[in-house]
């Protein structure tokens, strides 16, 4: 674990955007920037910055290496499942991928009743629904209850600055997003890629407690897993030794996962509209703590970086890999 120190001196270095031009055409999406290289591969460059409620929140020190680590630890771990975009990890930050055309839906498994967001499914329950992404709940759960089994709950993916707002397995099939047989096809594979993620945490202390997938259909018509899988932004993971003690007491689970800033953010009353508070830095540097710890328990390997300008390494290291 790097010390606090540390996190506090890379505060001025966290990275924003890139602007490389010899990758090809650029896309910014709401953390990673993405560029289509001229001969068909797709160049993905997480960023610092952290989104929570659909919008660009802060910048969080280390966060893309953090990232983009977790993810190459579990893409290389599910391609049993399924294919997936990578094709090289040229740097910490940095992934190259299959060029993919993404699917317009997000595969949301969820298996416990929580979350403080306006697609959770707990922010409807606790209204009074019932039957919620056309799945009927029972009465009596509390929130981050487990669930009897995951459940896949899609959502929209909305464009950077809007939100991603909830859509059923009937809606999406009807409006002709996704055909019967691949809604069906990769809501199994979700819920594969869960269960599988929630047996490897297990041995680790952790819970996954849900998660999100997005996918991609390449050129040759095949779809494979691609973006991110099990990282910290796209996960909420709790502590499994507390996690009984703190949920019957009423408090909310230890988590290693952006929820610790999403939480601080609703305590001041932002979820999502008007102007995003500014956050203190030592705010960013606990979650900063959340997110290297999320990384050493789900791989059992130490984080290592070091203070200082990330684009200026990034740069050289993609330089390297193309022969530029």
């Amino acid at each position: 674990m790097l010390s606090k120190e540390s996190l506090l001196q890379q505060l001025k270095f966290t990275l924003i955007d890139t602007n490389f031009d010899y990758l090809g055409r650029k896309y910014a999406g709401k953390v990673r920037d993405n560029y289509s290289t001229p001969d068909g591969l797709r160049v993905l460059i997480s960023t610092d910055k952290l989104s929570a409620f659909d919008r660009n929140i802060t910048s969080i020190p280390f966060k893309g290496e953090v990232l983009t680590q977790t993810s190459n630890f579990w893409f290389e771990r599910t391609k049993h499942i399924i294919a997936n975009h990578v094709v090289a990890t040229p740097d910490s930050n940095s992934v190259v991928g299959i060029e993919c055309d993404p699917l317009k839906i997000e595969f949301i498994v969820r298996g416990y009743i929580t979350g403080s967001t306006d697609t959770s499914i707990w922010s409807s329950y606790q209204k009074g629904e019932r039957l919620i992404y056309g799945i009927q709940f029972k009465d009596g759960l509390n929130k981050n209850d487990k669930l009897d089994a995951p459940i896949v709950t899609p959502t929209t993916k909305a464009p950077q600055g809007q939100h991603d707002e909830r859509i059923t397995r009937d809606e999406i099939i009807s409006q002709g997003i996704l055909s019967q047989e691949d809604y069906d096809y990769l809501a199994q594979k979700s819920v594969e890629l869960y269960e599988f993620g929630l047996e490897q945490c297990a041995k680790n202390g952790l819970i996954l407690m849900d998660t999100k997938y997005e996918f991609g259909r390449t050129k040759d018509g095949e779809i494979v897993l691609i973006d991110e899988i099990h990282t910290p932004d796209s996960s909420r993971f709790a502590i499994a030794a507390t996690f009984e003690e703190r949920t019957k007491a009423g408090l909310e689970p230890e988590n290693l996962n952006k929820e610790f800033l999403r939480l601080w953010l609703a305590k001041t009353g932002y979820k999502g509209e008007g102007k995003v508070p500014e956050i203190p830095d030592d705010v960013r540097v606990e979650t900063a703590i959340k997110y290297i710890e999320a990384y050493e328990k789900i791989t059992g390997q130490s984080f290592t970086s070091e203070v200082g300008d990330v684009t200026t390494r990034i740069d050289q290291n993609l330089k390297k890999h193309f022969n530029l």
